[in-house]
C-alpha cells in the first residue's frame, strides 16, 4: 500500500487508497444547475492518463500528425498541454490540505478548478490539488501529478476481485435515480431521471457500436438494452440489407451464439480489463455496474407484498420511479469517445460529430 505525499515537504495528503479504473463519467458535465454526488468511492483512486488543465491550444493550432499521435482523429474544441496523469480521489480522503482563497473560482455554484489547483499542502503551501464541487460536475479532488509522490506504507494491496467474485459482491447500477437541483426557495429539490452514469456509459458504448456496425444497421436485445441503444442506432446508421446483431455477453451468461456480431460486455471496475467473448464477435464494453443491471436486472414485486415477505425478498417497496423522457446518451462523452476512434475518419461517421449540436436539438442526445 502507499499514500500520496506532497512533493515539496513529503507531508501525507491522502489516506492509503486502492487503485481502480477511471470512471467513464469522470469528466462528464451533466444538466444545468444539478448537484452531482462524489465521483470516487472512499478509499479508492484512479489515474487519468491524458493531459489535463492549462495551457490549452485550439484545434487549428495543432498539427494533424501530432493530433493523431495523441489519439485524436476528428476536431475537438481544444487540446490540453497540461501534465498527464492526474489522480482523482474522494474529497473525504484528502488530508493535510487547505483551500487557496484566491483560486476559489468556479463556473456557477461552487469550485470548478478553472483557476488552477485550489488546494495547498498545509505544511509548505505548495498547490497540490483541485477540489471540484461546482454544479453539473462530479465532486472530486484531483491531485496534480507534478506536485505529489507515491510513498509505500505498511500492508499489501488486495488482489483484484475475479469476475465470479464481482458477480457475488458488486450490485448493479440502477438506471434511474433522483437528481438534486439548486434554486428552490424551500432548499434543494430533486427529480427522477435516467442515471447520469448510464447516460455516460451509453455515450461511450454508442461510439464503439457505430464503429462495430461497419456502416450497416444494428439490432440489440429487447427490453432495457433496446430502450437505451436502439433509437440512436436507427437514427445514426444508414439503412441496408445486412443487419449486425449485438447481444449481451459476460460472466454468468450463456456463451453468445455464432450469429452474434457484437457483444456488449463488462469492464472490470478495478483493473479496467474488458471481458473477452469467445469467437469473432466484436466486444463493446460497458461499466460493470451498468452491464450487471442489463444482464441481471434487480427484480421488483408486481404488487406490494402482504403478510410475510416471500423468501429472498427483503422489502416490498414499489419500483423506483421512471424518467418521463426517452433515454439520451451523454453527448459530451459520446463525442470524446468517437473522435478518438480511427474509424471516425470515414465520411459517414465523420458527419456525426460534425452535426452533434443539431442531433441534440432533435432530442437524440
Amino acid at each position: 500500500m502507499f499514500v500520496f505525499v506532497c512533493a515539496g515537504c513529503c507531508a501525507e495528503l491522502t489516506i492509503p487508497p486502492s487503485p481502480v479504473a477511471l470512471p467513464v463519467h469522470a469528466h462528464q458535465k451533466y444538466g444545468n444547475g444539478t448537484q452531482l454526488p462524489v465521483l470516487m468511492e472512499s478509499g479508492t483512486f484512479a489515474v487519468d492518463p491524458e493531459p489535463s488543465g492549462p495551457p490549452w491550444r485550439s484545434w487549428e493550432e495543432v498539427d494533424p500528425g501530432e493530433a493523431m499521435a495523441r489519439g485524436f482523429y476528428a476536431p475537438v474544441y481544444a487540446l490540453s498541454d497540461g501534465v498527464p496523469g492526474a489522480i482523482v480521489i474522494a474529497p473525504g480522503d484528502a488530508r493535510g490540505t487547505v483551500l487557496i482563497p484566491e483560486r476559489s473560482g468556479g463556473y456557477c455554484c461552487g469550485l470548478g478548478g478553472a483557476d488552477g489547483p485550489n488546494m495547498a499542502c498545509e505544511g509548505c503551501g505548495l498547490p497540490v490539488a483541485s477540489r471540484i464541487d461546482d454544479c453539473s460536475l462530479w465532486q472530486a479532488v484531483w491531485l496534480a501529478p507534478d506536485a505529489v509522490c507515491r510513498v509505500p506504507v505498511g500492508g499489501a494491496d488486495a488482489a483484484p476481485l475475479s469476475w465470479e467474485e464481482l458477480l457475488e459482491e458488486r450490485e448493479g447500477t440502477p438506471p434511474f435515480e433522483p437528481i438534486a437541483t439548486w434554486g428552490s426557495r424551500r432548499g434543494t429539490s430533486h427529480y427522477w431521471s435516467w442515471s447520469p452514469r448510464w447516460e455516460a456509459a451509453a455515450g461511450r458504448a454508442l461510439a464503439h457500436l457505430l464503429v462495430a456496425s461497419q456502416g450497416g444497421p444494428v439490432t440489440v436485445p429487447d427490453g432495457l438494452v433496446k430502450e437505451v441503444f436502439q433509437r440512436a442506432l436507427d437514427a445514426l446508421l444508414p439503412a441496408g440489407p445486412s443487419v449486425r446483431r449485438a447481444v449481451l455477453a459476460g460472466p454468468g451468461l450463456p456463451l453468445p451464439g455464432g450469429d452474434a456480431d457484437i457483444c456488449l460486455v463488462p469492464a472490470h471496475p478495478q483493473t479496467g480489463e474488458v471481458w473477452t467473448p469467445a469467437g469473432s464477435a466484436c466486444p463493446v464494453s460497458l461499466p460493470f455496474g451498468v452491464w450487471r443491471w442489463l444482464a441481471f436486472p434487480a427484480p421488483h414485486l408486481a404488487v406490494p407484498a402482504s403478510g410475510g415477505l416471500p423468501d429472498g425478498v427483503l422489502r416490498d417497496d414499489p419500483p423506483m420511479p421512471r424518467s418521463p423522457y426517452l433515454f439520451r446518451a451523454d453527448p459530451g462523452v459520446f463525442r470524446d469517445a468517437l473522435v478518438r476512434l480511427p474509424a471516425v475518419r470515414s465520411p459517414w461517421l465523420r458527419a456525426i460529430p460534425d452535426n452533434l449540436t443539431e442531433l441534440m436539438r432533435t432530442g437524440l442526445f
